[in-house]
């Protein structure tokens, strides 16, 4: 199973702030733990959204925003990407982030190909898992 860590934003991630040395390192080290284990599959944060766009859908019609965007608790600044055997597994490793002071993060599994089974047919399931082997 894979899993999204959905880091939140705070103020400070909003206002271009970079961690302190000290939180960098301790995420580096939890970081190793991670990658030794087979666990992590990608991790990155983000810039603030000063520096993003949303683009809103309207039928043909595409209208874009540029950011900031006021809403700091509905932001992402980083994310990981994990993959588990449960839930349970992902919530254990996660548990051990180096966070402090109330902060949260979320985790929501990933959706894999055999979840569309009920939608797609096995040829069409194939078929993009073929096209995804390609990003590889």
């Amino acid at each position: 199973m894979r899993f999204m860590v959905i880091v939140k934003a705070t103020p400070e991630s909003e206002a271009g702030q970079l961690p302190d040395a000290e939180i960098l390192s301790e995420m580096g080290a939890f970081n190793e733990q991670l990658i030794k284990a087979g666990v992590m599959l990608a991790a990155d944060g983000l810039h603030p959204s000063s520096k993003g766009a949303r683009i809103k859908f309207e039928g043909p019609k595409r209208t874009v925003t540029d950011g900031p965007f006021a809403e700091t608790k509905e932001l992402i600044a980083g994310y990981w990407l994990i993959e588990v055997k449960s839930k349970e597994e992902a919530i254990a490793w996660m548990s051990r982030a180096p966070f402090d002071g109330g902060f949260e993060i979320e985790l929501r599994q990933v959706f894999e190909l055999e979840d569309f089974a009920p939608v797609l047919s096995d040829e069409e399931i194939a078929h993009k898992r073929r096209a995804l082997s390609q990003l590889a």
